[in-house]
């Protein structure tokens, strides 16, 4: 996959990078909160998102939700109306996980994206070590609520 690290989505406790695979801020959502994260107000995203759409072939999407890619979530969530439309213009998976990708750093930056705040509070809420709550993490492919999950079933152990 073309993005490996890639979060879960923001409304599932991914971080500001999910942004990428967010709808348009329509309703109160933690959308809210990852663009106060990332410095953007509602109109910038939705300019950026927009403007990526003109110059990639995330733009294409009619019949989708929003009508366009750029709002479509991961792949990994199942969506006949997404799958649809990436069937009909020819896009794997990869291709449309790369053109993700380059959407969040233009939304969030390359490398604004640190874990060490989600490692530190997974470490002091399950009372686990810094490395352990980070190797958790990770196996969770950076997706912090089954990462808290896992160190809930961990404490019941």
């Amino acid at each position: 996959m073309e993005w490996e690290d890639a979060p879960s989505h923001v409304c599932r406790g991914g971080d500001k990078r999910a942004l990428a695979f967010c709808c348009p801020p329509v309703k109160p959502c933690p959308i809210l909160h990852a663009l106060e994260d990332s410095n953007r107000t509602p109109q910038e995203y939705i300019k950026i998102k927009e403007e990526f759409g003109k110059k990639t072939a995330l733009g294409q999407g009619e019949g989708t939700c929003f009508g366009s890619l750029v709002w479509c979530c991961k792949p990994s969530k199942p969506c006949p109306l997404r799958d649809m439309v990436m069937r009909r213009i020819d896009m794997s998976t990869d291709q449309y996980m790369k053109l993700k990708k380059e959407l969040s750093e233009e939304l969030v930056g390359k490398d604004d994206y640190s874990d060490e705040e989600s490692i530190k509070a997974l470490s002091d809420t399950f009372n686990v070590s810094e490395g352990e709550a980070s190797n958790i993490l990770k196996e969770c492919g950076n997706d912090l609520r089954t990462a808290m999950k896992v160190l809930r079933m961990k404490n019941l152990e």
